[in-house]
């Protein structure tokens, strides 16, 4: 069939309003190099053999480049890197049934971390979802610690522009196309393809508020030593419970706007300590967000 044929009928299925027709996302013709005014950032995703960094491993790892306007406009994708990473133990069976990726396939394979911090370059890493993929990332390649990074599925307000999920698959479907899910390159490509996208509501590009979010400082409040009485207080607010033992405080904690520092440890000293504290404080930039370093100021 033609393809004037296929979309003429995509067309009248639309029209009648009962219908709608999802693309298959198609990558393109990658860019051998940057066009002139662009930068370079690059979108990376990881599948592995579970989900704690510490003791699970890469068993994929895929990073397309693109380029981007300082506006947010996005003008070309690059030619990826992709590569399979044979695991030291087996591939659990849930992971295969969820990736497709077996212990055939990655037999014999390896990535070099070198080869992976010298194709990120020193520009800005994208992930949907970092802070799972950043942790992994920098304990298989500690080099990409030093680069910048920002996360598509939260430092994008997709609820405020009316998707009912932030989840890569929906985006995809609620945008019209579908794409092989779960295989790391495919998930960078439907990223890219978002990425550049309008959003619905403010019809900027979800490129330019991710921008914006990562240029931008953020500082983590921790409300050491909060009474209990107040958890339920500082839960409704948008406090979280640390009780991992990383070196952080075992306590409540938020993260905030910097112009919104001063009025956050106002409310703390005088609706949960109801007197004056000095609290830990950390400032979140794009080289320490989305990763386990971010520790109090000294």
């Amino acid at each position: 069939m033609s393809s004037s044929r296929t979309e003429e009928m995509i067309a009248a299925l639309e029209a009648s309003g009962d219908y709608k027709v999802l693309r298959k996302l198609s990558a393109g013709n990658p860019l051998a190099e940057a066009p002139r005014g662009t930068r370079r950032a690059v979108v990376a995703d990881v599948e592995t053999t579970g989900l704690d960094c510490e003791t699970n491993e890469i068993i994929e790892l895929a990073m397309v480049p693109f380029f981007y306007t300082f506006a947010g406009e996005i003008v070309g994708v690059g030619v990826p890197f992709n590569g399979l990473r044979q695991p030291s133990i087996p591939i659990p069976a849930d992971v295969t049934r969820l990736t497709g990726i077996d212990d055939a396939m990655v037999a014999g394979k390896s990535i070099d971390p070198s080869q992976v911090a010298a194709f990120a370059g020193p520009g800005l890493v994208i992930a949907h979802n970092a802070p799972f993929d950043r942790p992994f990332l920098e304990k298989f390649c500690p080099a990409l610690a030093k680069n910048p990074w920002a996360c598509s599925l939260n430092e994008v307000s997709w609820s405020d522009e009316g998707f009912e999920s932030a989840k890569l698959a929906f985006l995809a479907m609620a945008s019209g196309f579908f794409y092989d899910k779960h295989r790391a390159v495919h998930d960078c490509n439907a990223t890219i393809e978002l990425l550049g996208r309008p959003l619905p509501i403010s019809g900027h590009s979800a490129l330019s508020k991710l921008l914006l979010s990562a240029r931008g400082k953020t500082y983590r409040c921790w409300a050491l030593n909060s009474p209990f009485e107040t958890k339920d207080e500082l839960k409704q607010r948008g406090y979280r419970w640390n009780g991992r033992e990383d070196g952080t405080p075992r306590s409540w904690w938020i993260d905030v706007p910097e112009d919104a520092l001063t009025s956050e440890l106002s409310y703390l000293r005088g609706e949960i300590y109801k007197r004056h504290v000095d609290l830990p404080i950390a400032e979140i930039t794009a080289f320490n967000r989305h990763s386990g370093r971010i520790r109090p100021a000294t």
